[in-house]
């Protein structure tokens, strides 16, 4: 028979968990025990031992036998890829958007809300302005109408607020400048400027995380898109 308060123990400690990782309160590169978690969450490790399991079979930490789970730093690589990816779908999104003539009112105001709800965010409010920053783009992609699409997104995302979460607490000036940047892609939005979205989105993401050989890429793609929908 299924144990389902066991079940429902191993999601609980495996969402607090994750959620510590994603807003860096417990950092890459940290060492934690079963015993740890367990005294935290109030549980026993039973619970524990199958969260661990399942956070790294998605690649969030490694499970040293009697010693702990290591809980992964994101590396160079990973970074360049989410951001890579990231780029990628919103443009599709942004360029299908305006391609098919669809209306953007209803998306811009959506993103609007965000942006004033971004501005209400305390300056040490990091773990909330990180979730906003997500929620941000992800309705960007939403609005794209493609499922599969948006449903790949949104394992993009939790990596997404990990990586913005790092840079805020590298940058705390950061904040006002994530702002500032998000209003200008709405503003191409609202303009049905796919080009000028993909140029803005280029230059916020690989600004943020410092990726500079994405930039160079993608740069270089949006220029090509560009010079293309010239000579139609």
């Amino acid at each position: 028979m299924l144990d389902l308060s066991a079940t429902s123990a191993a999601d609980r400690v495996y969402d607090e968990v994750k959620e510590l990782i994603l807003t860096n309160a417990i950092a890459g590169g940290e060492l934690i025990s079963e015993g740890e978690v367990a005294q935290r969450c109030e549980v026993s490790r039973t619970p524990v031992r199958e969260a661990f399991l399942r956070l790294q079979a998605e690649g969030w930490m490694r499970l040293y036998p009697k010693r702990g789970a290591l809980v992964l730093p994101v590396t160079d690589t990973e970074a360049r890829d989410v951001v890579d990816a990231r780029i990628l779908i919103e443009s599709h999104a942004v360029r299908g958007l305006v391609a098919r003539g669809l209306p953007t009112g209803d998306l811009v105001a959506d993103l609007r809300r965000n942006l004033s709800a971004h501005a209400n965010v305390g300056p040490d409010d990091i773990a909330d302005f990180s979730r906003l920053d997500a929620q941000f783009h992800q309705l960007i992609v939403s609005a794209g109408a493609n499922g599969v699409l948006a449903d790949f997104y949104l394992g993009l995302a939790e990596r997404q607020r990990r990586m913005t979460t790092a840079s805020v607490h590298r940058e705390p000036t950061m904040t006002p400048r994530i702002i500032a940047e998000h209003t200008a892609l709405v503003d191409a939005i609202e303009c049905a400027d796919a080009d000028r979205f993909t140029s803005l989105l280029v230059d916020h993401v690989a600004g943020v995380h410092r990726i500079d050989d994405v930039y160079a890429v993608h740069a270089t793609d949006a220029s090509a898109a560009h010079t293309e929908e010239g000579q139609r």
